[in-house]
């Protein structure tokens, strides 16, 4: 078995708790308009791997890793590459690297299900709390995080909600208080992560000649910021 990866980071500090090796995979099914990584879009490109081969490298680091660090995939969605993404974190696990999974909850599968097996935690994104925006801006339904939540809920896998916060978008009191009440309706929401807009990603768009379709935005201030997150909490 092998997987399309686009790139690795080897300590991050940003995906998940503790110091963690961070796997982006390659493929999305989603267009969000925010999105910092348009170059991870495409399918069944990028360097290949075994799942033998990337638990090898992240075996190199485990010990920065510490009690709370491990193992993040990220993307592009790894959810596409589910099976791949079970066998990787079953080697972590037998291994004691602890693992993590950061998806936009859009795909449920069998091979999705059984990779929730081998979580010890997921990020999942909540862009939006309105479906008019979900499949405006995003490209499906808002019950498609919803439904995947309640499956965390179900196997009591802890969880962070995380949303990109965008000036005329999502910046509002209504927005941040519905994200504030799907967290608290399910136990297994451990925090809720408010992650300010940028647009530093707009080179990749100009270098791979497409529109970054929300650069009229402009990116929060830390007044914003503070003030949503006391909402939050």
């Amino acid at each position: 078995m092998k997987g399309f990866i686009h790139s690795f980071q080897s300590l991050g500090a940003t995906d998940g708790p503790g110091i963690r090796f961070v796997v982006f995979m390659q493929g999305c099914n989603l267009r969000c308009g925010c999105c910092h990584n348009p170059d991870t879009w495409e399918c069944g490109v990028g360097s290949e791997f075994t799942p033998e081969e990337i638990a090898e490298k992240v075996e190199r680091y485990k010990t920065y890793f510490g009690k709370d660090g491990g193992i993040t995939v990220s993307g592009g969605e790894p959810l596409l590459q589910a099976g791949f993404v079970y066998e990787l974190f079953r080697l972590c696990r037998k291994m004691g690297i602890n693992t993590c999974l950061d998806t936009s909850g859009s795909i449920i599968n069998d091979d999705v299900l059984r990779l929730l097996s081998e979580c010890d935690r997921v990020l999942l994104d909540i862009k939006y709390t309105d479906e008019e925006s979900y499949k405006r801006y995003v490209g499906c339904s808002l019950s498609k995080p919803l439904e995947f939540l309640e499956l965390l809920q179900q196997r009591n896998i802890p969880t962070w909600l995380r949303q990109v916060t965008i000036p005329a978008l999502n910046d509002d009191e209504e927005n941040i208080r519905r994200l504030r009440d799907i967290a608290k309706a399910h136990s297994c929401v451990e925090k809720v992560e408010l992650l300010p807009f940028r647009k530093i990603c707009k080179s990749k768009y100009d270098n791979m000649g497409i529109e970054f379709p929300f650069e009229k935005y402009d990116v929060p201030s830390q007044s914003v910021m503070k003030r949503l997150n006391e909402i939050i909490k």
